[in-house]
């Protein structure tokens, strides 16, 4: 009887399993927020928790200190990873090693970065000879010739061109209108470019004939203007060109005696403090060379090895602007300085001008007007920033003292920060030097190692500005 009841209570907790496991995990959920609501206060403190203390200080309790905790009640007192303070040390100091560092960097699997940049092709050029104006139409088809031009292979069939400076005519053609005069090129041959004149004058009943055009006027190559039936068009194919550069390796070594170390001092010099000031003085030297330095490979006889200078952005900037000494610096001039640096490059519309004290004072000393206006200052990739705006678009400035250390307070270089590329093959890192175990000094040794070099990757939306 006894065994009868024992398989019956076996058999009912077999087809009631789920049932019995959901009631006892019901059942140990509510032990346990029993034992947590009479538990005394002082035992509900986490693992490792903080307290204040009399004077606001911060004290642990229940576990050992950790980072966590050390940050949340200390935040000041871990110092960061060294190639993270990198980007934070005296930045204003070196703006063209920070814009890169906070753009990013490519890794290089090599010394020598070979890259490739598309330029654009050219919209402008110049009328060679003149164009006499049609006296005579032989048909009743408007008439058609070829002319020259400084830069014929910039068109092809179906361009059109816009002829500046030359007034086109009414659609009846027979007097001159607001609208300036436009071509249709027809075809490109070795003896130069045959065009139809779009919106020309009308000569005995036969419309669109040729106003007279002077030699040397400015043409604009335009859009393509294809016909209903046409399914194809000229070709248009762009080559990529390729240069280079080489990844310098920039090293600055730290070393403090033992002696050093454990003697008092005044104020507390650590070596921590020598790491920032030969950051600061590593940088200042990566900066000179990220913007004037020489791409070359140079034999060391000494070391029976090759050594690699990396190539400035200065040199390697697609244009250049000249702004006169011996007159003053107006804002006239300025709008100027602004054009050459926003057209013609496709760039973007905010850029960075650094320069030397003397150009940014003579730009400090602009009187503003509804054409530029000096906005607030603007913070950007770490660094403050004074904005000009125009037209044309923004530009932030900044001095740069390196410009002055190198004998060129009046010049300036206005860069696109969206085409700056850094190459990185070894990135920025610290290594401890053991020289005590290697018997060479009784110091501790740090060492600081980069090898890294800039890329302007589209060299016209970068500008060089020199005085003469």
């Amino acid at each position: 009887m006894k065994f009868n009841k024992f398989f019956k209570a076996v058999r009912w907790m077999r087809s009631h399993k789920k049932l019995i496991i959901f009631a006892i995990i019901v059942i140990l959920i509510a032990i346990l927020a029993s034992c947590m609501g009479n538990s005394d206060p002082n035992t509900a403190l986490a693992v490792g928790a903080l307290i204040a203390g009399i004077e606001n200080g911060k004290h642990v309790v229940n576990g050992p200190l950790t980072t966590d905790l050390t940050n949340e009640g200390s935040p000041e007192l871990l110092l960061n990873e060294i190639d993270q303070q990198i980007v934070k040390i005296r930045p204003m100091s070196t703006p063209i090693d920070q814009i890169s560092r906070y753009a990013g960097s490519k890794h290089a699997n090599s010394m020598v970065v070979d890259y490739y940049s598309v330029d654009t092709k050219p919209t402008q050029t110049k009328l060679v000879g003149d164009v006499a104006e049609t006296e005579e139409v032989d048909g009743e088809d408007s008439p058609s010739i070829t002319i020259q031009t400084l830069n014929d292979e910039i068109f092809d069939p179906t361009d059109t061109i816009l002829v500046q400076g030359v007034s086109g005519y009414s659609s009846n053609g027979a007097e001159e209108d607001s609208q300036e005069l436009m071509l249709y090129v027809m075809s490109r041959t070795n003896d130069g470019i045959t065009v139809k004149a779009v919106n020309g004058p009308t000569v005995d009943g036969v419309p669109n004939c040729f106003p007279n055009i002077p030699s040397g006027v400015n043409l604009v190559r335009m859009g393509r203007a294809a016909s209903e039936l046409d399914v194809q068009s000229p070709q248009f194919e762009a080559l990529p060109t390729k240069s280079r550069n080489l990844c310098q390796i920039f090293k600055m070594q730290v070393e403090q005696s033992t002696l050093q170390r454990l003697a008092n001092k005044e104020v507390g010099w650590t070596m921590t403090d020598q790491e920032e000031a030969a950051i600061y003085d590593m940088r200042l030297g990566m900066e000179k060379s990220f913007l004037f330095g020489a791409p070359r490979k140079l034999w060391d006889n000494n070391k029976k090895e090759y050594v690699y200078f990396t190539g400035g952005i200065w040199n390697q900037a697609g244009k250049t602007a000249y702004v006169e000494s011996s007159t003053e610096f107006n804002a006239d001039k300025m709008v100027e300085l602004m054009r050459q640096a926003f057209t013609g490059n496709a760039g973007s519309k905010r850029k960075i001008l650094i320069g030397g004290s003397g150009l940014i004072s003579r730009i400090s000393k602009l009187d503003y007007s509804r054409i530029i206006t000096a906005g607030q200052h603007v913070s950007k990739w770490g660094i403050d920033f004074t904005e000009l705006r125009s037209k044309f678009g923004c530009l932030y400035l900044l001095l740069s003292e390196v410009f002055d250390e190198v004998g060129m307070e009046d010049d300036g270089i206005i860069i696109d920060p969206e085409y700056i590329q850094k190459y990185t093959h070894i990135p920025f890192s610290t290594e401890q030097l053991n020289l005590k175990k290697s018997g060479v000094r009784n110091v501790d040794a740090l060492v600081m190692t980069e090898a890294s070099c800039l890329v302007l990757r589209y060299p016209k939306a970068h500008l060089r500005v020199r005085t003469r």
